[in-house]
């Protein structure tokens, strides 16, 4: 692959063009001062990478739309505000970054991309997005992180081969029923919005491995989330959760659970059927009690139970053998089970600030309490 990293200002790009290599298959002019990309780009019809990262474009040439062959085009960090709508004709794009620009929609030929697989729009002020979305039938990756999204169209739905969609740091107060339709989804972040509630329909991700809720406002989870069999890292922190579903018990493959600043004030006794869980936060809530089924948690690596209102510990915490820290800090313990002793792996255990007056010599000793 012809490949030509370059620090050229607009003019000279298009001399250098016009002299130089019409078969040139890679261009990399990330960093290079460019405030406007001169027509002439067009005439590099084997065109395959693009990269324009860093520079000051605020539009782009319609010729754009000439590189037939291009496959990968990199704008991200610019001052776009739109795109040409031949955008459309780049019909073997399979890559398109734009983050970090100021566009706010989308040309509806953008829809002609038909073997587009990624398209990375972070960082922009975009508050909808345009129902063409829908046609991109062969999009895998979809970044949206950083945007002014109220509301999801229902037509992200048809993105049917979609894997990770990334919604971070947005304005959502809900989703849609269709994004139950993403039955290859993999990656879900929606992270810091402000989500009172999750459809029934989440419960059909059912490829569904990652997450991410942290920083929303939902106060109770669906009872269908119990039916995403291959979610293995679930993020809620900072939530207002008050209870969990008994369903949770049905995310068998889960191996780490966050739900640290809930309101939780008790765990459901299924609790104890994730028999995966490695990690399980739950620091800054208002449990006054563990259920016994804890000590069925046989994989448990580490356990956070920070700032809660625990008076005491059941004895079958003693059966986590896998556990290396445990974090009791904060709470309202006067003694522990002797039971505590049988943790052999156990590296950290952390009681600060609790009223403990209770604690057997052979505890004593095995902690260096």
């Amino acid at each position: 692959m012809k490949h030509l990293p370059l620090e050229k200002k607009g003019e000279l790009l298009r001399d250098w063009i016009e002299e130089n290599c019409k078969n040139i298959t890679a261009l990399d002019l990330s960093r290079a001062g460019l405030t406007y990309l001169p027509s002439e780009i067009g005439q590099l019809s084997q065109l395959q990478w693009l990269h324009l990262n860093q520079n000051q474009l605020t539009a782009l040439p319609t010729e754009i739309g000439q590189l037939s062959q291009l496959q990968r085009l990199e704008l991200n960090q610019n001052q776009l505000t739109a795109l040409p709508t031949e955008i459309g004709q780049l019909s073997d794009l399979q890559t398109l970054n734009l983050n970090q620009n100021q566009l706010t929609t989308l040309p509806a030929e953008m829809g002609q991309l038909s073997n587009l697989l990624q398209l990375h729009l972070g960082q922009n002020q975009f508050t909808a997005l345009s129902a063409e979305i829908g046609q991109l039938s062969k999009l895998q990756w979809l970044g949206l992180n950083q945007n002014q999204f109220t509301a999801l169209s229902a037509e992200i739905g048809q993105l049917s081969d979609l894997q990770r969609l990334e919604l971070n740091q947005n304005q959502l107060t809900a989703l849609p029923a269709e994004i139950g339709q993403l039955s290859q989804l993999q990656v879900l972040y929606l992270n810091q919005n402000q989500l009172a509630s999750l459809p029934a329909e989440i419960g059909q991700l059912s490829e569904l491995q990652t997450l991410h809720l942290h920083q929303n406002q939902l106060t109770s989870l669906p009872a269908d989330i119990g039916q995403l069999s291959k979610l293995q890292w679930f993020n809620l922190s900072q939530n207002q959760l008050t209870a969990l579903p008994t369903g949770i018990g049905q995310l068998s493959q889960l191996r780490g659970l966050d739900l640290n600043q809930n309101q939780l004030a008790s765990l459901p006794a299924e609790i104890g059927q994730l028999s995966q869980l490695q990690r399980l936060e739950l620091n800054q809530n208002q449990l006054t009690a563990l259920p016994a089924e804890i000590g069925q948690l046989s994989q448990l690596r580490v356990l956070y139970l920070n700032q809660n209102q625990l008076t005491s510990l059941p004895a079958e915490i003693g059966q986590l053998s896998n556990l290396l820290q445990l974090y009791l800090n904060q709470n309202q313990l006067t003694s522990l089970p002797i039971e505590i002793g049988q943790l052999s792996d156990l590296q950290r255990l952390e009681l600060a600030e609790n009223p403990l007056k209770d604690i057997a010599e052979k505890i004593r000793q095995r902690f260096q309490l």
